[in-house]
């Protein structure tokens, strides 16, 4: 708004959604930003960089409610996720989780990245963005077949990532299983006397590029489970951490964030994510334009870049190969509390060498980067 109108009062249909965790965080000192609709902690009075650091060096606890939660249940229904999203569950076992794209059947433009977990034939559990939940439960169930039932259950469940090299401590002290395989996950019940039907799901996923786990748990047991968390973490120097942290903390990572990297207009090929695609699927959605993309190539690209000086980069400010060759725009910018410089990711013409130093227009200076393969820090997601 330009200021010369009064704003329209927030009704209850226009506020922001909540996590069942909200008055504990007011209480920790948060400062709230909205994300996809959600009042989440974008940072607590440790600030974003300490935050940061605790996750790289000892281990941080995220709140993350906001992430979509969508079950897939019915006879076939792991065979019908599979048709449609790009990743192929066929790959993997029950118990375990996959990175995975829903596509766009008709131009490939990404509707949203997500996690998928895959507990049984009959029941896939899909965690999208806040934002594009809605969006992918309504492509989900338009294609469905009958019998198979999809649920938008994103209010239901508190989401918790504690994430660092000491996260394993932390789940063994409250009692919750560790040391599980990568992208696998297994089911337990909740610690202490605060019983569920459900139990928690530990997933040893994150979006931090560190050792990690997101536990996935009913709302009901949201207040005891992230007190039990934070009792046992203290003496470990865990911090809680707020959005800011996640996003330089996958920014560190190369992790593509969808609105700013990727999005409806980008393919998971000019996204960098064809890993994430099971190209020798008969069938998912996008399928057939994504396959002509790849044989031709793709005319941009993501790519990561790294300051040659002081300067950080910022979403759309200008990349130029010279004064006169424009590239493309940065999409993810942050200064990298590791590395103590700037760092970003830039979807640019496909022509230019990955190995090439680009010019960013910050604040009307070129300043000189270094186009840079991402990770930036070397990760230990896997260890």
């Amino acid at each position: 708004m330009d200021g010369t109108e009064p704003a329209t009062p927030a009704t209850a249909a226009d506020a922001p959604l909540r996590s069942p965790l909200h008055e504990r965080h007011e209480a920790l000192g948060a400062k709230f930003a909205d994300f996809g609709g959600w009042s989440m902690p974008l940072e607590y009075s440790s600030g974003v960089v300490k935050e940061h650091t605790a996750v790289r060096e000892a281990v941080g606890i995220f709140d993350v409610s906001h992430l979509g939660k969508i079950t897939v249940v019915g006879p076939g229904a792991a065979e019908f996720v599979n048709s449609t999203l790009t990743n192929d569950l066929g790959r993997i076992e029950h118990g375990k989780a996959q990175y995975t794209l829903c596509c766009d059947d008709a131009t490939g433009g990404i509707v949203d990245d997500l996690i998928a977990y895959l507990h049984t034939d009959d029941r896939v559990l899909l965690v999208p963005n806040a934002a594009n939940t809605a969006e992918v439960a309504r492509r989900l169930t338009e294609a469905a077949p009958e019998g198979v039932a999809v649920h938008d259950r994103h209010r239901d469940y508190v989401v918790l990532a504690v994430q660092g090299t000491k996260s394993d401590e932390v789940l063994e002290k409250v009692g919750l299983p560790a040391g599980h395989d990568y992208m696998s996950f297994v089911e337990a019940p909740v610690p202490g006397e605060h019983l569920s039907d459900q139990g928690v799901v530990v997933c040893r996923t994150g979006y931090t590029g560190e050792r990690g786990y997101e536990l996935i748990a009913s709302n009901d047991v949201a207040l005891a489970l992230w007190d039990a968390l934070m009792a046992a973490g203290e003496e470990l120097g865990m911090l809680p951490c707020g959005l800011g942290a996640r996003d330089t903390l996958r920014t560190e990572m190369g992790y593509p964030l969808h609105g700013q990297d990727i999005s409806l207009e980008t393919t998971p090929n000019e996204g960098r994510l064809g890993w994430a695609v099971g190209w020798k699927k008969p069938a998912f959605w996008g399928r057939d334009v994504l396959l002509k993309e790849k044989e031709e190539g793709p005319k941009r690209i993501l790519r990561g870049l790294v300051s040659t000086s002081r300067a950080i980069p910022r979403p759309g400010m200008r990349v130029s190969l010279t004064a006169d060759v424009q590239l493309g725009e940065v999409t993810s910018g942050t200064f990298s509390p590791t590395l103590k410089k700037g760092i970003g990711l830039a979807m640019l013409s496909s022509v230019v060498n990955p190995e090439a130093e680009v010019g960013v227009d910050v604040r009307g200076r070129r300043e000189i980067f270094q186009l840079t393969p991402p990770p930036f820090v070397e990760p230990s997601v896997r260890e």
